[in-house]
């Protein structure tokens, strides 16, 4: 079944950069052996492992339970509303082309769900996402001016055979924005390229959601952001 999104009212929270936004329509690896996601070089641009709980991301809960915050050496986004995103950002900007990678693991919840990141943040209602959910599905969004757009030829996400599905899969993202090309990566292979040139540059971030059920939890390690 294809994920179609849908785009709702926002919620934003009290927090610098995380905001809650009901968007979007519609593996079996330790959480533990998660791996760095680039060595370090000359070409990256920003790096956390989540060691340091002041390295400048949200640390916010709602009043459902719904929270972003670091855990154990990680960084947890949990969603317990349906048909809802919450996405959290380090408060930087790029200019210029770059990549973005990340580890991530469903930690609980549904499969049903969306994880990834982001690129060119403007704010709450200008960015461009890259999904997968535990489900096998993969997808890249542009959110203009608060509407959702998947950027795919039937504007709905679909499955690959890249991801690693259920609780406790490791997969490992790598989002590619260069000049109007943006390109995921998922475990290595590569799964999609659109293009589009709304959004040019801005900050980066993590984002994770539901469809019809509750309770995503996904833990994100090895952030980083690099030039290609």
């Amino acid at each position: 079944m294809k994920k179609v999104w849908w785009l709702l009212a926002a919620l934003a929270l009290v927090g610098v950069a995380c905001s809650f936004s009901s968007l979007l329509g519609g593996k079996s690896s330790d959480v533990d052996e998660m791996t760095p996601a680039v060595q370090v070089n000359e070409n990256i641009l920003f790096q956390d492992d989540f060691s340091d709980t002041e390295s400048g991301w949200d640390r916010v809960k709602g009043e459902n339970g719904s929270l972003t915050d670091y855990v154990d050496g990680r960084y947890r986004i949990l969603v317990n509303d349906t048909n809802t995103d919450i996405w959290a950002n380090p408060g930087k900007h790029f200019t210029g082309d770059i990549v973005v990678e990340v580890d991530a693991v469903k930690n609980g919840g549904p499969d049903d769900n969306d994880f990834g990141v982001l690129c060119r943040y403007q704010d709450v209602d200008n960015y461009y996402g890259f999904y997968i959910s535990s489900d096998g599905y993969v997808g890249i969004a542009r959110i203009k001016d608060g509407d959702a757009e998947m950027l795919t030829d039937d504007g709905s996400m679909f499955q690959d055979d890249a991801i690693a599905q259920g609780s406790g899969a490791l997969n490992h993202i790598k989002a590619s924005c260069v000049g109007d090309e943006l390109s995921l990566t998922v475990n290595g292979k590569h799964v999609l390229t659109v293009h589009d040139s709304t959004f040019t540059d801005g900050d980066v971030g993590l984002i994770a959601g539901t469809f019809d059920e509750p309770g995503a939890d996904i833990l994100f390690d090895n952030f980083v952001v690099r030039r290609p």
